[in-house]
């Protein structure tokens, strides 16, 4: 029998139900009792506990205190990245699920389907890289060629490496030749996929690719998986350890911001009046910003960067893939960046894509700031809409500071410091092993986990595995219910501060030794 419970009324509009604690309990005040040395040798008696239990070699780097700790002057390294391009119905985002290994790019028959995400973390043979599908180009009839060509343009001109995809049972077309003409111009390693070789009689299509000039052509069925192990393996053979796109800069000095929203919300008027100079152009099209080189920018008496994109070049020819180049954009800059300003238009009600970018935010790890823009504007009744909005659309991030300013007339702008200091120093807060581990005894003490099938799972070990975004690992004798993890975490964020971040709870799960024997 427990004190608290599961109540299907606490689910989201996710169906997900939410752990109900039943009654108030005392863990906040008997944690400030504790002193270290209390705190650190109750973490030792449970350390020495998992002597028990079954523990792999990265438990035990975990439990010997193997914390990610971050170099300030490291230099910031990212992951190479791979661009998929080639003409609509090739198949390029089969291959980004088969080389994902999940679904994770839209696929349909009709060409010219718009995704909301075109970067995607993925790894191979131990190798982390990421991989760009350019997919989401819009269709029209009228200079498609240049269209196709011009959306790979913009992929390729970020990437490391690229692999061309071309139907082998279709050969060459007019527009597989605009995307090799373009290509043979950016001087980036190409591997060529000849794309629908279901069989081996089917593999002499591919050899007629040889003509593309870019050496041995890969004979691949992204949809069955076969021969994407040699591609992959081509690919890893041309790929630098890190990527060249964005520069190897310092990764200390002035802590680095991506101010991101949907276009025409009034960034580049906010990063005018923050710099106090007319360096974007700004036009009430949207999608009319120049790429920018960062922004070292004063604010509270101390120097910010703002980062951008800088390296992908906006060209006429490329203004049909507007959603495609935004969303790349964002996701760059988030990249370079430690905390993201999202920035939201109170006068226009809240958009799929603003949700949409704010997922991409909290998907990146980064610290994160809400910054409600034309709040000098609002009247009472929008007032009250906008705060049902609120409720409905950004409760799962309630923990973000929020600050209300005027990009136009700048009102309100200092108020961003505070917000950004205080998200920040959340991303990088690391909590002492005893302090983790006296929280979580003390929080189930009070509220146990409930039993399932006559079984209740017990958390032997807490530990913090990395900050930046703050990351935590708890070793349980068995599977935490997710509604019991997500009560966890906001008891984390409530007792020891975590405003402004994303947090990470995750589980290992450990039999004691030579149970099953």
């Amino acid at each position: 029998m427990t004190n608290s419970s599961y109540s299907g009324a606490a689910g989201d509009e996710t169906g997900q139900v939410e752990y109900v604690p039943a009654g108030e309990d005392q863990v906040n005040e008997r944690l400030a009792s504790m002193d270290d040395a209390e705190t650190e040798l109750r973490a030792e008696t449970l350390r020495a506990g998992l002597s028990d239990y079954e523990l792999d070699e990265e438990d035990a780097a975990l439990l010997a205190g193997g914390f990610e700790e971050y170099d300030e002057d490291a230099p910031l390294r990212q992951d190479p990245v791979v661009a998929i391009v080639g003409r609509p119905n090739v198949g390029k985002s089969t291959l980004v699920n088969r080389i994902l290994g999940r679904r994770e790019a839209v696929v349909e028959d009709t060409p010219g389907v718009t995704r909301d995400r075109v970067s995607y973390p993925a790894t191979w043979n131990g190798v982390n890289f990421t991989l760009v599908d350019t997919g989401g180009w819009e269709h029209d009839a009228r200079g498609i060629h240049a269209r196709v060509a011009g959306q790979a343009e913009v992929a390729v001109d970020v990437a490391d490496a690229v692999l061309l995809v071309v139907d082998a049972t279709v050969g060459i077309t007019a527009t597989d030749e605009a995307v090799v003409r373009m290509l043979r111009g950016k001087g980036k390693p190409v591997v060529v996929v000849a794309n629908k070789v279901d069989d081996i009689q089917n593999e002499a299509d591919a050899a007629q690719l040889w003509g593309l000039g870019f050496g041995e052509p890969y004979p691949v069925s992204a949809l069955h998986g076969r021969g994407t192990a040699d591609m992959l393996d081509a690919m890893m053979e041309v790929l630098p350890e890190y990527s060249a796109y964005g520069g190897l800069d310092k990764s200390g000095g002035p802590r680095r911001i991506a101010l991101i929203g949907r276009p025409n919300v009034g960034k580049s008027s906010l990063l005018n009046k923050l710099a106090g100079s007319e360096r974007v152009v700004v036009d009430d099209t949207a999608g009319t910003t120049r790429d920018p080189v960062d922004e070292l920018i004063e604010l509270g008496g101390r120097t910010w960067r703002f980062v951008d994109t800088a390296g992908i070049r906006r060209r006429q020819h490329m203004a049909q893939g507007a959603d495609f180049y935004a969303s790349l954009r964002t996701q760059s800059a988030l990249e370079k960046a430690e905390v993201a300003v999202v920035l939201l238009a109170v006068d226009e009600v809240l958009s799929e894509q603003d949700v949409r970018i704010l997922q991409l935010a909290i998907e990146s790890g980064r610290a994160l700031v809400l910054a409600f823009n034309k709040w000098d504007l609002l009247d009472d009744e929008r007032r009250r809409y906008l705060q049902i909005e609120i409720e409905r659309d950004l409760a799962h991030v309630e923990w973000a500071p929020h600050v209300n300013i005027s990009a136009m007339t700048g009102w309100h702008k200092d108020k961003l410091v505070p917000a950004l200091d205080k998200a920040l120093e959340s991303w990088d807060k690391r909590i002492p092993t005893g302090k983790l581990n006296a929280f979580l005894g003390e929080l189930v003490a009070a509220h146990p986990h409930p039993v399932r099938g006559g079984k209740q799972p017990r958390i032997l070990f807490g530990t913090q595995a990395s900050s930046r975004p703050p990351k935590f690992v708890l070793f349980t004798t068995g599977f935490l219910d997710p509604g019991y993890r997500r009560f966890i975490t906001r008891r984390l964020r409530e007792t020891f501060g975590f405003e402004g971040t994303p947090i990470e709870v995750n589980m290992r799960v450990r039999e004691k030794r030579g149970k099953n024997r």
